[in-house]
């Protein structure tokens, strides 16, 4: 076999254990969000569980190491290259999103350690002003953000298996939102887009406060 050739097929596996590392990453963080999981902790650990989400997100961060690592050690040519001109500007304003909509996010809560605290977690729904024009705020700057960057296959690969893993989690935690606060969160579903604003689509601010308020009166 020639250097060539060893050299095509050692990129080959190289990517081959990057979507691995993805799939198994989705796969793992999944499962521990999963209610049903949750459920089965809180009966045999209860009082454990005011720092399952710190913990949570805490194994999240470090399982994003390997795949991180594996993809950023690839060194293959660029597949996707954008000009800086049109990339920077986007960066900049993804950014500065993320930024402002803190302002409507509860950190302490995000974070898990106002669990640890109380041992409650927020149970209200909240309608942020970039909330009112898509359901998922931070998916929908986070993938803006990502596919506006440069990438080699291991990259793309990435790329890919982020947006996958999101579309799925988007799903699930519908799920969860509906199961949790029923007719609102179907109502707000129904009335506002997922991803990408649109005619027609968006809250104002009246509406939103009326969604609130009737998911805080369904709640036990």
């Amino acid at each position: 076999m020639s250097e060539v050739d060893s050299a095509n097929l050692s990129g080959v596996a190289d990517l081959f254990y990057i979507a691995v590392a993805w799939a198994a990453y989705g796969f793992i963080h999944s499962w521990l969000a999963a209610t049903h999981v949750k459920d089965a902790l809180s009966n045999r650990w209860p009082g454990a569980m005011r720092a399952y989400r710190l913990l949570f997100n805490l194994q999240a961060v470090l399982l994003l190491l390997p795949p991180l690592w594996l993809t950023w050690r690839y060194s293959g040519p660029m597949i996707l290259e954008w000009p800086q001109w049109f990339s920077l500007p986007i960066a900049l304003a993804t950014v500065a999103g993320f930024v402002w909509s803190m302002k409507w996010y509860d950190g302490m809560d995000f974070m898990g350690l106002r669990q640890i605290m109380t041992g409650r977690e927020q149970s209200s729904l909240r309608i942020s002003p970039m909330h009112r024009y898509v359901r998922h705020p931070w998916y929908a700057l986070g993938l803006l953000f990502m596919w506006t960057r440069d990438a080699n296959a291991a990259w793309l690969i990435t790329y890919c298996a982020i947006t996958l893993y999101m579309l799925v989690g988007i799903h699930l935690e519908e799920k969860k939102l509906i199961a949790t606060f029923g007719d609102a969160y179907r109502v707000y579903r129904k009335r506002v887009a997922s991803l990408t604003p649109l005619p027609g689509r968006i809250l104002s601010p009246e509406e939103a406060s009326g969604l609130e308020s009737l998911a805080a009166r369904s709640r036990p």
